[in-house]
């Protein structure tokens, strides 16, 4: 995840230019697999990844293609806003996959990524977002970030909690960020009967539902997300910031470059938001 200035260009690179202020995607399409023929780079069969497949951010230089560079017009974009567009672009995604205007909207899961789909589900018009965490520290973000009821797993009903939110029926939307079976059972149970769920999070092994109570006689609707849209959701979540979109809260910690020890740290022990590395030159 970063942001930076164009260094230099290939010789037959001429959308992008030296100087150029740009967040980059970090998914790197073929461009001629059917998928991405399809328009679905984000999926593509050779997909590779900045920072797992190749040299990510920590290089003295990125190399990438030009076509995944995102250009923004300085002073438009915060700069640490624009270094987490690309994890902004999964909470985009996720909340976008669907229509949420006068919706009831469960986020499970408040990790950076589902703590931006609260404000993004409400600038994109739902009429309710509750949230879930087991983390005392990500629940004070999600309420700082506007959701309307903030519970706890490990003591609330959630399910319980968000259907008496919605008058019995339950949530319309759930947005399922954690990835842990238990938070992906809740907000099955948590759905109302025809509801929509956006499962960006990722278990670690397989998951057991009960798929025929929670999902074939609810007629539920389930939608695996991953990554962005190139560039459809850029384009949104751009739009997003430029209408007020406030993610600043989340990012809770800003470090320069050589700190990175103690940023992973933080990330690792669970109680930082997003935590910025900036270069001293930036």
């Amino acid at each position: 995840e970063f942001c930076g200035t164009v260094a230099a260009t290939a010789p037959d690179v001429t959308r992008v230019h030296v100087g150029d202020f740009i967040a980059g995607e970090s998914h790197v399409a073929c461009g001629v697999c059917q998928d991405c023929r399809g328009g679905r780079e984000h999926i593509c069969e050779r997909l590779e990844v900045l920072g797992v497949d190749r040299d990510g951010a920590f290089a003295d230089y990125v190399a990438m293609p030009a076509r995944n560079a995102w250009r923004l017009g300085r002073g438009s974009v915060p700069v640490e806003v624009a270094a987490v567009m690309d994890p902004l672009g999964n909470a985009v995604h996720t909340a976008l996959a669907t229509d949420l205007v006068g919706k009831s909207v469960a986020v499970i899961g408040c990790g950076p990524i589902g703590l931006m789909a609260i404000p993004v589900a409400q600038l994109a018009g739902a009429a309710f977002v509750g949230a879930s965490d087991v983390r005392a520290e990500r629940r004070t973000l999600a309420r700082r970030v506007g959701a309307d009821l903030v519970l706890d797993p490990a003591k609330d009903d959630v399910p319980g909690r968000l259907r008496e939110a919605t008058g019995g029926v339950g949530v319309d939307v759930v947005l399922e960020m954690s990835g842990y079976p238990a938070g992906i059972r809740d907000g099955l149970r948590a759905l109302r009967s025809g509801g929509w769920m956006s499962q960006l999070g990722l278990p670690s092994r397989p998951v057991e539902i009960d798929l025929a109570n929670e999902v074939i006689f609810k007629m539920a609707h389930i939608q695996g997300i991953f990554g962005r849209r190139i560039w459809q959701t850029w384009e949104q979540a751009t739009a997003l910031l430029g209408r007020g979109l406030d993610i600043t809260p989340i990012i809770t910690h800003r470090l320069p470059l050589e700190a990175f020890e103690e940023a992973f740290a933080l990330l690792r022990s669970g109680s930082a938001g997003k935590v910025i590395l900036s270069l001293n030159e930036s």
